[in-house]
This record gives structure tokens, sequence and C-alpha cells, in this order.
């Protein structure tokens, strides 16, 4: 379904429909149990269940999914995904409260169980024509810190690494990595990048020197001034790089380093489903094949670093 702000008013405007729309993704030929599979079914109106006549099994749409147990409002979930898809630069959990009216966690809740269920999907394997990798630091200015903030170091210092791939005119892999070594750097590209594409550009950094065995490897010395050898430039992961900060800056303002795998899953999500009329369906499918993400387990990573 192609979806735009005014038909997601008019489609979904109460939980009955969003509710079946639901069952029809996640049931196409039928509602069937998901514990023996018999499509021998009963409603259990009151409750929005099914009750299974062969094996007395009793379940839902939402049952074992990221919707399960969630006290919002479907249209509310829908809402949340239909805005996380449409808005390019994101939206933070601070904007979803407002225009749902609905708490900060929330909202904050909310919106990591969406980007959760991004997070799953299996990333392609770039095989176009040319690929450019490049590397990207994510963390504030040291001028912008608070005092009892800044370490007095100036680079990359404090900040967290974060590797891409991108294929020209197609789909891109980004990913966060503890350090930009050789090994942290051509592991990546060789599990992201097929060996049948033509060109691998990368700038002249150190961790890609091994990158001529099995690739057509090309190098743009941007310390020397260069920025465009022929077909050799990393343009186009740059321009990622640069939509990925300024979603963090502007939209979010601040990302923690635990939360920003999820953050960069997210852009590439979307970036890789910018084409797709689809997009709002598809995401909510990856809502209903997910697991559940409860709260706890969430937050328990960030428990234990305060501890």
């Amino acid at each position: 379904m192609d979806m735009n702000l005014l038909k997601l008013a008019r489609t979904f405007d109460s939980d009955n429909r969003c509710r079946q729309y639901l069952e029809e993704l996640q049931w196409p030929d039928g509602v069937k149990c998901p514990k023996c599979g018999s499509k021998k079914i009963s409603r259990i109106e009151k409750r929005n269940q099914y009750d299974c006549d062969s094996c007395r099994y009793q379940f839902s749409v939402t049952a074992g999914t990221m919707l399960h147990d969630s006290h919002l409002p479907l249209w509310k979930w829908f809402a949340a995904v239909y805005l996380m898809c449409e808005s390019k630069k994101g939206m933070s959990a601070m904007q979803i409260k407002r225009t749902l009216s609905v708490g900060y966690k929330t909202a904050w809740y909310l919106c990591h169980r969406i980007r959760a269920a991004i997070q799953a999907v299996e990333a392609p394997q770039l095989n176009g024509y040319a690929v450019e990798v490049d590397e990207t630091y994510v963390g504030g200015k040291e001028a912008n810190k608070h005092k009892s903030q800044r370490h007095g170091k100036t680079g990359t210092f404090g900040k967290t690494a974060v590797i891409g791939a991108i294929e020209r005119g197609g789909a891109v892999r980004a990913k966060v990595v503890q350090n930009t070594d050789t090994l942290t750097l051509d592991s990546f590209v060789r599990e992201a990048v097929s060996q049948r594409v033509t060109l691998v550009a990368t700038d002249e950094h150190a961790g890609y020197r091994l990158l001529g065995k099995g690739y057509n490897h090309g190098v743009v010395a941007h310390g020397k001034g260069e920025y465009v050898v022929g077909a050799i430039h990393t343009n186009t992961i740059e321009s990622f790089w640069s939509l990925l900060k300024r979603g963090i800056v502007g939209s979010y303002h601040k990302v923690s380093k635990e939360h920003l795998p999820a953050y960069v899953s997210e852009f590439e999500f979307r970036f890789n489903n910018r084409k797709n009329p689809y997009l709002f369906r598809d995401t909510l499918k990856r809502l209903l094949s997910t697991e559940p993400l409860p709260f706890e387990k969430l937050t328990s990573r960030h428990k234990k670093a305060a501890a």
C-alpha cells in the first residue's frame, strides 16, 4: 500500500481497522494457529483474540511480535511508523511525544522498538558497478560540551567510529565499530561488498591497504588535495554521512554511544528503501516478524554502565 499522511488518517482511523490490516499482513491466506498451523479458528470478539479449535491455543495478531502487550493504541503505532519512515533526517522521541500526545518515556520506547524491528533486517551485500567505502566519527564538538565532560583533546578522541560502504545509485551498508584498524575495516568490506564489483574506492586510510587482494581498489588521497581521480572518489558515501550527521544534530541533538547502532541502522534502512513505495507496509511487517523488546532489556546495558 502506497501511503501518505491523508491516506493514513482516513484508512487507519481506529484500532479495529489497524488490527484488520495487521491480520491481512500476518495471514494473507487466512488466519492460522501459530502453534499447530491449523486453520480451524474461532474468533474471541471481546478480547481481539483467536482460539484454535485443534489445539485450543489462544493468540492474537500482535502476540509474540514487537507489538506484544503494548498499551498504546494501534493507530498511534501506525502514525509513528509512518512519521519515522517518511522523515528523511529522522524524527526524535520528543517530536513523536508532541505529535501523538504521549509521554516522553512512551515515545522513546516506541521509537526504539520500531528501530529494533528495522535493525533486524538483513542488509544486502553490495554488488554494483562501483562501491565507495569510508569511515566517519560521531560525537559532539569539544567546545559544545559541558565543562565536566571536556577532555581537552581534539580530533577523533572520545568519538564513535562508523564504517560505511555505498553502491553508487544503490544501497548502503553502515556499522558502528570500536576502532578503525586494518582488521576491522578490511573485514567489514569483505563481508559487505561482493568481489564482483568493478571498483572499490576509498581514501588513503591505511586500514584499506589490503583491499587490492580480491578487489580493484582505487585510492583518492585527500591528504594531497585529491577528491576525484577519474571514477575514484568517495563523494557518495560522504553525502550519506552528511545526511546521518544532519539528522543526529538537527533531529536528535544527542545520541548515546550505546544506542548509536540502532540510529545508524534506521538511516541505513530508510536510505535503502528511499524508492520503495511500500515502505510503510514493509515496516509494519517487520514489527510483526520481530520478537518483543522489553523495556528492561532495552535499558539494561545503560543501567550496568551507570552502576
